[in-house]
């Protein structure tokens, strides 16, 4: 897999968070992603070439579960109608995806969409839709958000296996609001700061090796070869190295971990 082809086509989704890219043609995608810590909507075209995107930090959702519906929706549907202004016209559609293991809350989500008046066509899971991006064949792709960490098994460009565990972003700002002494949302923005991560990693690296110990148990006599991680947890410096010693298994970040899923939802969207 080629990793500079992810790298390049993330730093094109990010840059259409500041300017819109003309599509081909004139159908559009839309992948809508409900995190934990971040809401995201992102627009394709037919090719899959990014468009548009625009995303909203959010503590609407708790381990993938909406716990405040009528927040989640003002959200999407403001994200909603930045983007029909960006673009001069209607937003029809969506794709979304789950969290692994949180199937039981997919008419929760739809309705979140719905809410906003888009239509879903596509459901998916969230390591499933990451992969749409990266295109491996063979690997484990990790997908590690605000409450969860999901897990995707892959053999020869299927997927033999999903898993998800309750640990994510929201732990490490636990840990780190009760080490600095600090209020969560203060920890939270020091967690999202890169300046800081060299000084908070000795603090967070035991979350970190407790998610890539989940990933460890999961892989165990499948001979998984190379990890892939993403999500917005993975935007943290060093997190893969933390993840191949505990693992033993090379590991791969992108530059733009955050993205991936969005971006990936989105390829999965029916074209209207």
């Amino acid at each position: 897999m080629d990793m500079s082809r992810v790298d390049g086509y993330m730093a094109e989704v990010a840059q259409s968070e500041k300017e819109n890219f003309a599509p081909a043609g004139e159908k559009l995608k839309i992948g809508v992603d409900l995190g934990t810590a971040y809401i995201v909507l992102v627009v394709l075209d037919e090719e899959n070439h990014p468009v548009a995107c625009e995303k909203q930090a959010a503590h609407v959702l708790r381990d993938g579960v909406v716990v405040d519906y009528l927040g989640a929706q003002k959200i999407v549907r403001e994200l909603k109608e930045k983007l029909e202004e960006r673009l001069h016209r209607e937003l029809s559609h969506c794709a979304i995806a789950m969290p692994a293991g949180t199937q039981s809350s997919v008419r929760t989500h739809v309705y979140v969409a719905e809410g906003a008046d888009l239509e879903v066509v596509q459901i998916l899971d969230e390591p499933t839709a990451a992969n749409s991006v990266f295109g491996i064949t063979d690997g484990a792709v990790v997908d590690i958000g605000g409450g969860t960490t999901g897990l995707a098994l892959f053999k020869q460009g299927k997927v033999v296996e999903i898993e998800d565990e309750p640990t994510g972003g929201t732990h490490l700002t636990l840990v780190l609001a009760g080490n600095m002494k600090v209020p969560f949302e203060k920890a939270e923005q020091i967690k999202l700061d890169a300046s800081h991560h060299r000084e908070i990693f000795p603090i967070v690296k035991p979350v970190i090796e407790k998610m890539a110990t989940i990933v460890k148990k999961y892989i165990k006599g499948k001979n998984v070869d190379t990890i892939y991680l993403c999500g917005g947890t993975c935007c943290l410096e060093g997190i893969e190295q933390v993840f191949e010693k505990v693992t033993g298994v090379s590991t791969m970040r992108p530059a733009n971990p955050l993205l991936i899923t969005p971006a990936g939802i989105a390829m999965n969207c029916e074209c209207r």
